[in-house]
């Protein structure tokens, strides 16, 4: 669960002043080394590479980057910054062990963690033989379950000591761009510290204490998958800047004041809505207008794979969700909402009204109901849209709520409605709950509570 936490450590030499020793003195290495010893953190750089180290000796940075040349000469000219090949003098000497090496990518497109797990394994052989506990503290980009799966593991193992009595552990991902990598890390879009006990979070915390008041605490999972959610998200960014790009070109129009139009809006598209885990989407806008424009673009020669590729990828969420329906085992499903979002009694291509119809293709007993749906009240568009498409979706649509939930085996929430939070309350024990949207999610998890992406 996440929380804040901004509690002070002091390690007796002043407020939140450490012993640090950084292991990897490639760009995030000496960049963290630097403006950690900025903050006045005693810190010793381990790398493999004599020519770094004696380059940081020389107050000279191994790497290219805006105003890192006088923080590392300004740091090892007043004592704060060195840098050793010597992993277990480090290590023994330090109070915080960063791991910063990288993880580059292999020929099969996996990442390789052959580094990480060289340097945790001399972190490990520097822990058997070192007093007093340490936090090691991973920043290196590594798959979710990496750290508790692997890197843990293999400290205890070469250590011969115990996570969480013996040393602490740590993940927190770097979000430093190269080009502005020192302002980043300076003042930082916001600081990640993924740990499973008190003692760790509060000790890395002190380490960005200086840049960062507000921290985010979180488990150690959810720390390594924010990087490439984060990084993912840029990327697409970018494709699909460039594909309306390409698309605005073939019809001669300006794409930058097309963009520039679109990034003022900071209610919808520059902002935190739509980017919440949940259902597929409908409705009768965005499935049309995805169309409208990849046929275009196609029509035009422009190419666009990421815009073609969103409406299979909604139809894969959609098809999701009924393989969960179909390995529950059951029969009988109430399906909580029925137009393509609350509040409106819109039905036009509703990815709940077609999990309702394909549910039914196969047999299943459906009760729906929506408090904002009355079929004979439906007009305009969106009545001939059911009457041509769906005509006998009536006879499964009931008004009674509790009637509906009662005689189902799975009650499916579709929607973000209010009505449906408390779902996970009203419903029996031997009754499951598939929340599609996220609106009846638990604090904790339950045994009769599934959600999509959950």
């Amino acid at each position: 669960m996440l929380h804040n936490t901004t509690t002070p450590w002091d390690s007796g030499r002043g407020e939140n002043i450490m012993r640090v020793a950084i292991v990897g003195l490639g760009y995030v290495g000496t960049v963290t080394s630097a403006c950690l010893a900025e903050s006045g953190h005693l810190v010793v750089g381990v790398d493999v590479n004599q020519i770094k180290i004696d380059q940081i000796n020389a107050g000279v940075s191994p790497v290219s980057e805006l105003g890192l040349g006088e923080l590392v000469q300004n740091n090892v000219d007043r004592g704060r910054l060195r840098a050793t090949s010597d992993i277990c003098g480090a290590v023994a000497a330090a109070e915080a062990v960063l791991v910063t090496v990288g993880t580059p990518s292999g020929r099969n497109g996996d990442v390789r963690l052959d580094d990480v797990l060289k340097v945790v394994g001399e972190i490990g052989r520097a822990l058997a033989d070192a007093d007093g506990w340490r936090l090691v503290l991973i920043t290196s980009t590594v798959p979710p379950g990496t750290v508790e799966g692997d890197l843990v593991p293999l400290l205890e193992e070469r250590s011969g000591k115990r996570r969480g009595e013996d040393f602490g552990v740590a993940f927190s991902p770097e979000f430093l761009r190269e080009g502005t990598a020192v302002a980043d890390f300076l003042s930082p879009p916001k600081t990640v510290i993924g740990a499973e006990d008190d003692r760790s979070a509060r000790v890395a915390a002190s380490l960005y204490r200086p840049f960062s008041t507000e921290v985010t605490r979180t488990p150690i999972a959810v720390a390594e998958m924010v990087k490439f959610s984060d990084n993912a998200w840029h990327a697409l960014k970018v494709a699909f800047a460039n594909e309306i790009g390409r698309v605005a070109e073939a019809y001669g129009v300006d794409s930058h004041a097309v963009m520039s139009i679109f990034k003022s809006d900071t209610r919808l598209n520059i902002s935190s809505r739509y980017l919440t885990p949940g259902f597929a989407f409908g409705g009768s806008c965005l499935p049309k207008d995805l169309r409208t424009l990849t046929y275009r673009a196609r029509r035009n020669g422009a190419s666009i794979p990421v815009l073609e590729s969103i409406l299979p990828s909604n139809r894969a969420h959609l098809d999701l969700a009924l393989e969960k329906i179909e390995t529950l085992g059951v029969k009988k499903v109430a399906v909580l909402g029925l137009a393509f979002k609350a509040g409106t009694d819109d039905l036009r291509e509703s990815p709940s009204l077609e999990l309702a119809e394909r549910l039914l293709g196969k047999g299943y007993e459906v009760r729906i109901h929506d408090e904002h749906v009355n079929l004979r009240e439906l007009i305009g568009a969106n009545r001939a849209y059911v009457l041509a498409v769906l005509p006998h979706i009536a006879e499964h649509l009931h008004d009674d709520f509790q009637e509906v939930v009662r005689a189902a085996d799975v009650l499916v929430v579709t929607q973000n409605n209010p009505a449906y939070a408390r779902v996970l309350a009203e419903a029996r024990p031997d009754q499951t709950v598939l929340d599609l949207c996220g609106i009846a999610r638990p604090a904790r998890p339950t045994a009769n509570y599934v959600g999509l992406t959950w």
